[in-house]
């Protein structure tokens, strides 16, 4: 972050001081050499007051300055070439050696007497130069010649002796602040030189004697700040003011000066802001001066790092509010004496505001409550006491006329304003008037207190209630008044039942940095809600909008959503602007419609005209690790992969399909028979490799097989059959009864003789050869043949289509065997003929003894 970025967040946070713009490169260098960010955007300038030690600074602004060291440190560890450091070298002279990038360069506390023509001709962008703390005595008119983008430059605390011989002023016509104080002037007499600098902002200058027409060389020149140093024994002639033009007037004291007269009649009377520095005494004569004026240009007073008795500080306020003057601000201010009793404060008063920041006291016993009373009974519409140990404050006297109360910073308690009587606790009732508190950084606890506290404020719209310890248990009820229109509680510890304790006429409303998990739906409704912040809780999903029906403005920011419900937007018809960057996304399917938001609202396009603010640079996956990191904008998720329905229609349609047309392939191609037939083809092969016969089981086996078949299928037998599977197209022997079976012998021991020569037996079914009486015999003793050789011995071929239940209760075991055992199909079609004789041929293969064939003698 950059570092004026860095401050102006604490700034803001804390409330203790206004905005801070953004700050320039030359200001981060400003604050590494000990100098603050400027109220204004303008270059970096030198403190002009003396610097508060760090003993009476708050812990909140010794953390603001140590941050802002630490990150002007790392920035200038990394533009070494930007910002060049060359503080306390013990230097003699500027060193030749610079770099031409350098814009800020510091060489304060050194010992070097004198700049020359040419020490700076490398630096030609130079912008800050800080050469206090050295031996100055010469400058040559040349110097800065070749520094042309000069515009801070400081040579307080030298030996310079002549304002009016400062020729070198001639080539920075581009200066804004010119820091001259601390020198050997005798003289305010400023040279003709001072009239070039046309865009000079801050002067600070200091000489022991100030006469009528020193500045009438800067009367042209539209100063934002004088600071006039005053030197011991100084002169100041009356009017020697008159020829400045400029919005405020610093004058800084040393040790125990007394203000001039004519000067603090000068300064009262030409300066519309003056600010009185490091005073100690004349207290008195300043407000007699005052009271006895008829008319005071001045109508903002500051008095900076004053010490001061509380008795003077009163009349002084008291006489200050009788003047004209509209403002009265006092910092680091250290108060000895402080009073027992009250002590009596002006009823009317022309006076807008008093501000006291960082007030000490410096005596130990004193009546608390006196000092809050004259502060609180104060006739002015705005009241600020800020980094301040008050514990406690208390309530008017009267009604206030106060439109404003700040009490940032301090150490107040849940007892503000109120008071103890017995054992009763009253409220105030005098602050009815007040339109805005601000209570940032003290030490409340109890939010529904706070609303008892402030229940009869009846003009308050703005309450700040950030940087505390509040927390609401929904006990009790909430009583806040009813115009709050504008409420503030960040940082605090307020959990989800602070929705219960709310303003019912809330517009804004600040809950960032709190312990905020989820936004009940069923909460008193804020019906005028515009805008809620939620920065930095611990929601886990959007919220809806029942309570809120008007919001229009929804900060999400560093939350824990995962995957935001975008269909919760819905109940919020009046969303405009969302800000949920900064969250750990889970980019997965439940993101989808989050991040179509997201680049709907970057192409304007979207429907609820949501803009989505930081998109899409701080959008980014912190799951899954594959794409940690990466911008949701670049991260593409496909809806058919998160949408079930279509993911399942996407996969069985075209797979549904597929199997269709593969089932009406198949079926045209008969691809499930061959399939069968392969499988059997297969099977059989394996058997005949894995299946080990033993020689004994051979003997007497001639044929390979018998095969039995009605005569009626004896041509299919004798001209497919027997051509495919004996001779050289099979090498099979084939047994069958019109060449082996033996004559002379009767028919049924032929059938037993063949059958016990024969490896396997071949039956050749057909509705013919359930009708054969000899075709039955066969299979009868097939059948028991079986039992002895095994399941495979017996081979069926079905010729044709042949239902079970035309098989006769005779033929049991064909019935049987067709149910166990897999059986051969003839094809009608020609082309599948060859992969039933493989299938038939592997069936039947096997390696038997080399015995010859008895045939039939014809």
């Amino acid at each position: 972050m950059h570092i004026c970025g860095l401050l102006e967040v604490i700034l803001q946070g804390s409330g203790s001081a206004p905005p801070v713009p953004p700050c320039t490169k030359a200001e981060v260098a400003v604050l590494l050499l000990g100098c603050c960010c400027p109220p204004t955007a303008s270059p970096p300038r030198l403190l002009m007051y003396w610097p508060v030690s760090w003993q009476t600074m708050r812990p909140v602004t010794a953390a603001l300055w140590t941050a802002a060291m630490w990150v002007g440190l790392q920035l200038s560890a990394s533009s070494t070439d930007i910002y060049v450091d060359l503080s306390s070298k013990n230097l003699s002279s500027v060193p030749r050696d610079l770099p031409q990038s350098v814009e800020y360069l510091d060489l304060s506390y050194n010992h070097i007497r004198q700049l020359h023509q040419g020490d700076f001709k490398n630096t030609t962008i130079l912008r800050f130069l800080n050469i206090s703390w050295n031996s100055l005595e010469e400058i040559d008119p040349e110097t800065f010649l070749d520094t042309p983008l000069l515009e801070d430059l400081d040579l307080s605390h030298n030996r310079l002796k002549n304002l009016s011989g400062q020729g070198y002023l001639l080539h920075t016509k581009n200066l804004r602040v010119l820091n001259l104080t601390c020198n050997k002037f005798l003289t305010m007499t400023l040279g003709r030189e001072f009239t070039s600098l046309v865009k000079l902002e801050r002067l600070a200058l200091g000489a022991k004697n100030i006469s009528m027409g020193d500045f009438k060389n800067v009367a042209e020149a539209k100063l934002r700040t004088l600071t006039l140093s005053m030197e011991d024994d100084m002169h100041y002639e009356a009017g020697s003011l008159t020829d400045v033009h400029a919005q405020r007037l610093q004058i800084a004291f040393t040790r125990n000066q007394i203000m001039d007269t004519g000067l603090f009649a000068d300064a009262l009377s030409s300066f519309v802001e003056l600010e009185l520095m490091n005073l100690t005494g004349g207290y008195k004569e300043q407000w007699e001066q005052m009271s006895e004026r008829a008319e005071i240009y001045t109508s903002d007073l500051y008095l900076t790092n004053i010490s001061i008795k509380w008795t003077d500080l009163t009349h002084y306020v008291n006489m200050i509010l009788h003047t004209s003057i509209s403002q009265m601000t006092a910092t680091d201010v250290a108060i000895s004496n402080l009073p027992y009793t009250d002590t009596p404060v002006t009823a009317t008063s022309n006076m807008k505001s008093f501000t006291a920041i960082r007030a000490v006291v410096k005596s130990f016993f004193f009546s608390q409550e006196s000092v809050y009373n004259f502060f609180i009974n104060m006739p002015v519409e705005s009241l600020a006491i800020v980094e301040t140990s008050i514990i406690h404050m208390t309530c008017p006297q009267k009604q206030s006329r106060t439109l404003q109360l700040d009490f940032s910073y301090c150490a107040l308690s849940d007892s503000i304003f109120s008071r103890v009587q017995g054992q009763e606790t009253l409220e105030c009732e005098n602050l009815a008037n007040v339109r805005k508190l601000t209570l940032v950084g003290n030490n409340l606890k109890s939010l529904q207190l706070l609303s008892k506290r402030v229940q009869f404020m009846k003009s308050l719209q703005h309450l700040d209630l950030s940087f505390n310890s509040l927390v609401y248990d929904g006990l009790e009820e909430c009583v806040w008044p009813s115009n709050i229109t504008n409420m503030i509680l960040s940082s605090n510890g307020l959990t989800d039942s602070v929705f219960k304790c709310l303003p019912k006429g809330t517009k804004t409303l600040d809950l960032k940095n709190n312990q905020v998990s989820v936004v009940p739906s069923s909460i008193l409704k804020l019906e005028n809600l515009l805008s809620l912040n939620l920065n930095a809780n611990r929601l886990r999903d959007l919220p809806v909008c029942n309570g809120f029906p008007l919001l229009n403005e929804l900060l999400l920011m560093s939350n824990s959503l995962h995957a935001p419900s975008v269909d919760k937007l819905q109940s919020c018809p009046n969303l405009k602007i969302l800000d949920v960057s900064y969250n750990p996304f889970t980019c997965t399917c439940a993101l989808r419609d989050f991040m179509s938001l997201g680049v709907k609202s970057e192409k304007k396009t979207s429907h609820t005209g949501i803009e989505l603010l930081s998109w899409p640079l701080n959008y980014c996956c912190s799951y899954p690790e594959v794409v940690r990191d990466s911008q949701l904008k670049h991260i593409s998720i496909s809806e058919i992969s998160c949408n079930v329905g279509l993911l399942a229609t996407t996969i069985l349609c075209p797979a549904v399909i597929m199997i269709i047309a593969v089932m009406v392939v198949c079926h045209r191609l008969d691809v499930l028979w061959y399939i069968g037939m392969i499988w059997q083809w297969t099977r059989a092969k394996h058997r005949a490799r894995t299946r080990q016969v033993r020689p004994e089981d051979l003997v007497g086996i001639e044929f390979h097989a018998f095969v039995s078949y009605s005569q009626h299928d004896a041509d299919w037998v004798h001209n497919s059959l027997l051509s495919n599977l004996e001779g050289p197209a099979g090498g099979l022997r084939i047994c069958h009864h019109e060449k082996n079976f033996v004559p002379g012998k009767t028919i049924i021991e032929n059938i037993i003789t063949c059958v016990e020569k024969s490896r396997r037996c071949m039956f050749v079914l057909s509705a013919h050869f359930i009708k054969s009486e000899w075709c039955h015999y066969e299979l009868y003793f097939a059948s028991h043949q079986r039992l002895a050789r095994g399941s495979d011995s017996v081979v069926l071929v079905l010729l044709e289509p042949l239902p079970q239940y035309l098989i006769p209760s005779k033929y049991y075991q064909l019935k049987s065997m067709m149910g166990r055992h897999t059986y051969l199909e003839w094809p009608q079609d020609k082309a599948k003929h060859r992969l039933f004789w493989a299938n038939l041929r592997a069936a039947l293969q096997a390696d038997l003894p080399n015995t010859p064939v008895t045939e039939i003698e014809e």
